[in-house]
């Protein structure tokens, strides 16, 4: 039975790869590949990034009902004409994981601060913390949401704005930009007033391709994200793959883990209703969620090839399981554990859809579970996921602690949770500072997606 689709992107671009090159260090991509597109004139070419690109969508909107006042475009009018020579104009916001704390990030502020220099402010979101992070990813994203605009509201000279997330902060991270995301430029008024002309046009142009909190958005990167769930095999690897634990699992999941665990096990709702991570990978009545992560210059995964306990390398990955290749075992130059990059290119597409069949396995999945039933509704969501996400232009940065001291740790190494417990991840928080840094000094023309 024909499907009506969850949300139809509008792509009128054919992607092409420029430079992509495998195991090169993060330097080694950054000449200029973006989206060609067949309305749009040649002055209106895209971003130098290798893998930033803008977009220009007719989306309109904000959906954060707490950002009424001062709005959006206020707040770009203020920043226009505000004197920052010695205040930070970048803001970098830092989203911890499950049951965690802005005190996971001690070492990685520490050393963005001595690596990025003033010209970053980093803030590590507290909204969320420790079992909070049970009561559903979309309320943490609302909350992420709020905590963003008042840390705006609060430092008149920023001008950009980047994320940087571990594990399931991913996922509020990726909620929180569609509520902070605007696709309005300031009024004309408004950029009549500013004393700052090169600026203000500066500021226009950005925001004509999408705002995210009043902000020009650069670059949003997630570690160890389970972008695609936990559901399937592998997915969850402390399971081990046992399909009898896998199936057991998805019962249990909401008793401990809350609205999160169903939003992660893709059963929350009701039969009718896609999950909410497949909602996440479209443009739809919740939110764009495409259009928000689209106006990011750069989008960057981190993904442990092995040895993490907690998120799978498919779904940390966005890839499908016959994209998995034996990874490098030789660390880049300079990034140890760090071992292959590869840019993945936008895959126009129509988006994700719930066709009857998921809405009937979704049913079988809640109500009576099966290792057939439930691996049949698993499959059907995950290529529509990856339908969805693949819209977008991805860098993937896999990253393997087989040689480590204590490899079992790779859910905490990769973002050094513990500056003595988990330095093995101290070679890819050294990556993740250069990957900030060029995104930072390297020029964007705006691109139409």
């Amino acid at each position: 039975m024909a499907a009506a689709p969850l949300v139809h992107a509008q792509c009128g671009y054919s992607p092409r790869l420029c430079n992509s090159s495998r195991n090169g260090p993060v330097g080694s991509n950054s000449a200029s590949c973006s989206p060609s597109s067949s309305s749009s004139s040649a002055s209106s070419s895209s971003c130098s990034s290798l893998f930033g690109k803008s977009a220009n969508r007719k989306s309109q909107g904000l959906r954060a009902q707490a950002m009424s006042t001062p709005t959006r475009e206020s707040i770009v009018a203020r920043r226009v004409d505000f004197n920052a020579q010695n205040e930070p104009d970048h803001l970098l916001v830092l989203v911890h994981g499950i049951l965690a704390s802005p005190s996971d990030w001690t070492y990685v502020e520490s050393e963005l601060r001595r690596r990025l220099g003033r010209n970053f402010l980093i803030y590590a979101s507290s909204c969320n913390t420790y079992i909070k992070t049970f009561n559903g990813i979309d309320g943490a994203g609302r909350r992420l949401a709020d905590e963003v605009m008042q840390v705006v509201q609060k430092t008149e000279s920023l001008k950009k704005i980047s994320f940087l997330a571990h594990s399931l902060g991913g996922l509020f991270a990726r909620y929180a930009v569609s509520v902070l995301y605007s696709s309005n430029p300031p009024s004309s008024d408004q950029s009549d007033n500013n004393t700052g002309s090169a600026n203000a046009n500066s500021e226009k142009a950005s925001s004509m391709h999408g705002m995210i909190a009043g902000l020009e958005p650069n670059t949003f990167i997630t570690l160890a994200t389970p972008h695609l769930g936990v559901r399937g095999r592998w997915q969850l690897p402390f399971l081990l793959g046992v399909p009898f634990l896998e199936k057991l699992a998805v019962p249990v999941a909401p008793f401990f883990a809350g609205r999160t665990g169903a939003q992660l096990f893709l059963t929350d709702g009701k039969a009718n209703r896609p999950p909410l991570l497949l909602r996440m990978a479209s443009d739809c009545e919740d939110g764009k969620f495409i259009s928000a992560l689209g106006v990011f210059r750069c989008r960057i995964l981190y993904a442990n090839v092995s040895y993490d306990h907690m998120v799978g390398w498919r779904t940390s990955s966005i890839r499908r399981e016959t994209e998995l290749v034996k990874p490098p075992r030789r660390s880049l130059d300079g990034y140890k554990h760090v071992v292959d990059v590869e840019y993945c290119p936008p895959v126009p597409s129509e988006g994700p859809h719930f066709p009857p069949e998921a809405a009937k396995a979704k049913e079988a999945a809640q109500n009576t579970p099966s290792i057939q039933n439930t691996l049949e509704y698993h499959e059907i969501m995950e290529e529509e996921m990856i339908s969805g996400l693949q819209q977008l232009g991805w860098r993937k940065v896999d990253v393997s602690f087989h040689s480590a001291l204590w490899p079992f740790l790779a859910h905490n190494n990769i973002h050094v949770k513990n500056e003595w417990l988990h330095n093995a991840g101290v070679g890819v928080v050294a990556h993740v500072a250069d990957s900030l840094k060029q995104q930072e000094s390297s020029p964007c023309i705006s691109a139409s997606l």
